[in-house]
């Protein structure tokens, strides 16, 4: 397939130039800075995210439903980048970097495809994983997606298209497979909490009836049980 190819005005080129342009005129500092943050960085503050996830849901009544929500977030991510594959074998759409001239390239050499973008796909997956276990880490998540879908852009190794996809199908993912996923890992997590590794799925000396975290918001994992009438906004899946 020839690449998502568009005749006449072309907003997804129009907005590709508009956010490339500004690292142009960008001091070298901050294109260096985007360039680690859109390469490495927000990838590995999810990562740091997905961990301060885990250790506050240990302390949780529902321990074993919650870690399982949130193991699922980077197994997501996995599955997602998989999915990505064949995607972008079919669809063969060059970097954006090949087809238009006097874009700002922060990061060349990249041969492979463009649709869609992995680390959106990425990103986003892990960001929605979180969401259904946990609202407020769940946003934090996203919000760094969508971060990592801009710089991409900025970058000039992605089209838009490119990064909407990735959210796409990131989010696709993440939310399709959850209830197989806690089907899954639930009854995993509930035996490791009762093996010699229980620290893993529950903190030592929790007090299994606790019934908020540090801040009063109840994490739910994806799958889990919620009281009727429950009145917090978390989310299960």
């Amino acid at each position: 397939m020839a690449g998502l190819a568009l005749e006449g005005p072309n907003p997804d080129v129009d907005v590709l130039d508009g956010i490339n342009g500004l690292a142009k005129d960008a001091p070298h500092w901050v294109n260096k800075a985007m360039e680690y943050i859109g390469e490495y960085g927000i990838i590995a503050g999810l990562g740091v995210l997905c961990l301060i996830a885990w250790w506050a849901a240990r302390r949780r009544p529902d321990a074993p439903s919650v870690v399982a929500g949130l193991v699922w977030a980077p197994l997501a991510a996995g599955l997602a980048l998989l999915a990505n594959i064949p995607i972008r074998g079919f669809v063969e759409r060059p970097r954006p970097f090949k087809d238009h001239a006097g874009l700002e390239v922060l990061i060349p050499g990249k041969s492979d495809f463009s649709f869609v973008s992995d680390h959106a796909t990425l990103t986003m997956a892990v960001g929605v994983g979180l969401f259904l276990a946990h609202r407020k880490y769940g946003l934090i998540g996203i919000a760094l997606a969508l971060a990592e879908g801009f710089c991409r852009v900025y970058m000039g190794v992605h089209y838009p298209t490119d990064v909407i996809g990735g959210f796409a199908l990131g989010t696709a993912v993440a939310l399709l497979l959850a209830p197989l996923a806690q089907a899954l890992l639930v009854p995993l997590t509930t035996a490791i909490g009762r093996s010699k590794a229980a620290w893993l799925v529950r903190a030592p000396g929790a007090d299994g009836a606790a019934g908020q975290d540090a801040e009063g918001s109840r994490v739910v994992a994806a799958g889990s049980a919620m009281p009727r009438g429950h009145k917090d906004k978390d989310l299960a899946a």
